[in-house]
């Protein structure tokens, strides 16, 4: 009996993690780009009251339950139209994310709700500056225009509000800019002049479920998440990016209100379990009198 009053309260122990995290997953239905989690059990060490021999199984009792995992579902999310030109969602690749730095650090984002500071320089909401591909000046977009004149190497992206001219005479000031599916950041200057600013960077990574996330949307590689590679929009693997959208969270409403329905009743079983054992401990204790 006194076995079963603590797997009662290893049963009530784990579902209260599995109730955060529903929870967690509830409050973060309209959080950008979030990605649900998942609770996973498995039962603990049993006690072998006989072991198994020929024609008769062994003979074990359950000590309770144990969480075995809490899972990042990496799945993608929806994408939502905003129809403002630095907001980006990435299309068809579930392990491709943003790579942004704060100078020392670097974190990986779905979340592309991006901001142009001052300086020009693409930022984060929270100032982190976002990673690209970038050559030293614009290149004029035109057929002499060379994509391996970007590098492998990704730096911050900057949009500049103004550039030399060719010609040596004067600058010329940014009218516009877009983004194609392929990440390329073309911008209109005055004079007609259509250059190419960068390519928006992206990083795959082997196993995206094992990245840990560092809060403000964000995440950072860990021993189990592979290493990142990164990569261009429209490769092979990496999806492509569309400028105008932001993916939703991908948590599915109807499914977290029936598990916190089976959860709540799951803890009632176990606490009924509890309360069930103590009555038994009491007939027992009242054979004395």
């Amino acid at each position: 009996m006194l076995k079963s009053l603590y797997s009662g309260v290893t049963g009530m122990k784990n579902i209260q993690t599995k109730m955060d995290v529903i929870s967690n997953n509830i409050a973060n239905v309209n959080t950008t780009a979030f990605k649900t989690g998942r609770v996973r059990f498995e039962d603990m060490l049993s006690q072998t009251n006989a072991s198994a021999q020929a024609g008769i199984n062994a003979q074990q009792v359950g000590l309770g339950v144990q969480v075995g995992s809490i899972d990042t579902v990496m799945s993608g999310g929806s994408l939502q139209s905003t129809g403002r030109s630095l907001d980006f969602g990435i299309e068809n690749g579930d392990s491709s994310f943003f790579t942004v730095t704060d100078g020392t650090n670097t974190f990986y984002t779905r979340d592309g709700g991006f901001y142009a500071d001052p300086e020009g320089n693409l930022v984060t909401s929270s100032g982190l500056k976002v990673q690209g591909y970038t050559q030293g000046t614009p290149a004029a977009n035109d057929d002499t225009f060379e994509i391996d004149s970007l590098g492998t190497n990704m730096s911050p992206i900057k949009i500049p509000k103004t550039i030399p001219n060719a010609d040596g005479t004067g600058t010329l000031e940014l009218q516009s800019y877009s983004v194609d599916n392929d990440g390329f950041i073309v911008g209109s200057y005055s004079g007609g002049k259509s250059m190419v600013l960068g390519r928006m960077g992206l990083t795959s990574f082997s196993n995206p479920d094992g990245l840990e996330k560092s809060g403000g949307n964000l995440y950072t590689a860990s021993a189990n998440s592979g290493d990142p590679v990164a990569g261009n929009p429209g490769d092979t693997g990496y999806g492509s990016v569309r400028s105008g959208f932001l993916e939703m969270s991908n948590v599915d409403l109807a499914n977290e209100f029936t598990e916190m329905i089976v959860t709540s009743r799951s803890y009632q079983a176990n606490s009924r379990s509890i309360t069930t054992s103590d009555t038994m401990l009491e007939e027992l204790i009242n054979l004395k009198r």
